[in-house]
């Protein structure tokens, strides 16, 4: 359709332009490439019962919003959701004082599908997106659970979504790409 491909590219460029001018994800020193699997640290290595590794107090405790902020709880959680303890993780990510966040939403999400509750993952999927409509992973694991469904299609508008915001060269694209192509991702 060579009529799309102007449009396409006016989209691509949009795209970069509004990466390029918003603010960065993540404050300096955390984490900033949350599409890698997260490194294990004692939450999943020493720790029990949905606890998690408190590094002030050198020991596993009971996660609460007293004592660990979002962004700790969002990081123990992702480790929880890698390590596939779902329902712990959306037990952590519950405590999470910012419940819009994104991160939040998105894990919400992966954790939910991934325990089989792939209704409720599409919606904390979409609310991830409204929240931020370039949040790459989001729409990432959106397309890997349409896929999932059987709506090729669907995942496809997803892979295109992500390659014109920028993440063409992202662990996101290429895990949905892969996905699309026939190999199981996370």
């Amino acid at each position: 359709m060579p009529s799309t491909i102007p449009m396409l590219r006016g989209l691509a460029l949009a795209g970069c332009l509004a990466l390029s001018f918003s603010a960065p994800a993540f404050a300096a020193g955390e984490e900033t490439d949350e599409t890698k699997p997260p490194p294990k640290t004692e939450t999943t290595t020493k720790c029990t019962g949905g606890k998690v590794w408190d590094k002030k107090k050198k020991e596993c405790v009971t996660p609460n919003k007293q004592s660990f902020n979002d962004d700790d709880l969002y990081r123990a959680a992702r480790e929880f959701a890698y390590a596939g303890q779902y329902d712990t993780a959306i037990k952590v990510l519950k405590l999470a004082r910012n419940q819009d966040d994104p991160r939040v939403l998105n894990y919400l999400g992966y954790a939910n599908r991934k325990a089989g509750r792939m209704e409720l993952g599409m919606s904390y999927y979409r609310k991830a997106l409204q929240a931020d409509e370039n949040y790459i992973l989001a729409r990432s694991y959106m397309g890997q659970a349409l896929m999932e469904q059987g709506d090729v299609e669907g995942a496809r508008v997803q892979l295109v979504e992500i390659r014109d915001r920028g993440g063409e060269n992202s662990w996101a694209y290429r895990s949905l790409l892969q996905s699309l192509n026939g190999y199981r991702t996370y």
